[in-house]
């Protein structure tokens, strides 16, 4: 992976701030022109868990690889870079398959879990129904939380037996928090509170619909009084997980724990300015080590943003890097 040509990233010139870029690139309103409707399919990951995904398939799809694309912290497929990822994939003649993860997307009541930053097993899950419909060749491609799925995919590939011979091609990280205490840690500073309220007022919202459909399976007394993510995950998802607390689960889910051990041609997106995600993770020698992974980090780029000139630079790079390999 590192002798692939790939451009480096020119910030639009009004973005070259991370907050401004980070802002707008949530903001900024987008067309998919050439993006026909993706069409809704479930998946049964486990007896009581459901996931929605939108697919994009190819007429001839069991001949075209197929991207499968995760997003972040309270995305959902319609966040606007899982459309462009699905739109860059089609243009290109691939498949795409847009992932929800667990409740996103309006799915609460698909299962009765929440969805956390190492909870592999659905993407996974979803690859193995795909290849026993045919498809034989696979790329992963992930945003922030869903870019430390996809890395801890990356490692698991080469330590799991049973995943052997999954035909994944190669992996592409924007932004992903796979060091979750130190990106957790920098959320909690003063200067980004408006990101931490923006997350905790969609993490609140979640479990009250989460306890309006499960009854009895949520306590909801502690919810007014979390302000932090990290107060949240103690509260809710690391007990709801076995992770027992927050501590535990951030170590535990990191893809930074696997990612000396990627085989699979992985490439890893990010910036000096991200507002929350700190650029020394991707400076550490369990990463710089590993001649697998190959890291694109800028000066500028905010978090998830990379809008450039000429469009939205993580989407199209990312397919070009997943385009320059080939399963065996």
């Amino acid at each position: 992976p590192q002798s692939l040509a790939l451009p480096p990233f020119v910030p639009r010139m009004a973005f070259r701030n991370g907050h401004v870029m980070t802002v707008a690139a949530w903001r900024r309103a987008r067309t998919y022109p050439g993006l026909p409707p993706g069409e809704p399919r479930l998946f049964t990951t486990t007896p009581d868990t459901t996931v929605l995904a939108h697919v994009y398939w190819q007429s001839d799809r069991a001949s075209r690889p197929t991207l499968l694309a995760l997003h972040g912290l309270e995305g959902s497929i319609e966040s606007h870079y899982m459309r462009g990822l699905a739109s860059e994939a089609w243009a290109r003649g691939w498949n795409a398959v847009l992932l929800n993860q667990r409740n996103c997307g309006g799915t609460e009541h698909l299962t009765p879990g929440l969805y956390h930053s190492g909870l592999t097993e659905d993407p996974f899950e979803v690859l193995a129904q795909l290849r026993s419909e045919g498809l034989s060749d696979f790329g992963i491609v992930g945003y922030s939380l869903g870019g430390n799925l996809a890395l801890r995919m990356a490692g698991e590939l080469a330590t799991r037996p049973a995943l052997a011979g999954l035909p994944v091609r190669a992996v592409a990280a924007v932004s992903p928090t796979m060091d979750l205490a130190l990106c957790v840690d920098a959320i909690e500073r003063p200067l980004n509170i408006f990101y931490q309220w923006h997350f905790m007022r969609n993490l609140r919202a979640r479990m009250r619909r989460k306890a309006a459909l499960w009854p009895g399976q949520y306590d909801l007394a502690p919810l007014d009084s979390l302000r932090t993510i990290r107060e949240f995950d103690d509260a809710y998802t690391a007990p709801r997980a076995g992770f027992g607390t927050a501590a535990n689960y951030y170590h535990q889910a990191s893809a930074m724990r696997l990612i000396d051990r990627v085989t699979v041609p992985t490439l890893i997106i990010g910036s000096e300015d991200d507002p929350f995600e700190p650029p020394e993770q991707f400076r550490r020698p369990e990463v710089t080590g590993n001649p697998h992974v190959r890291m694109m980090v800028s000066r500028h780029g905010g978090h998830c943003g990379f809008v450039s000139a000429d469009g939205y630079y993580a989407e199209s790079t990312a397919l070009t890097f997943l385009s320059a390999f080939r399963t065996s």
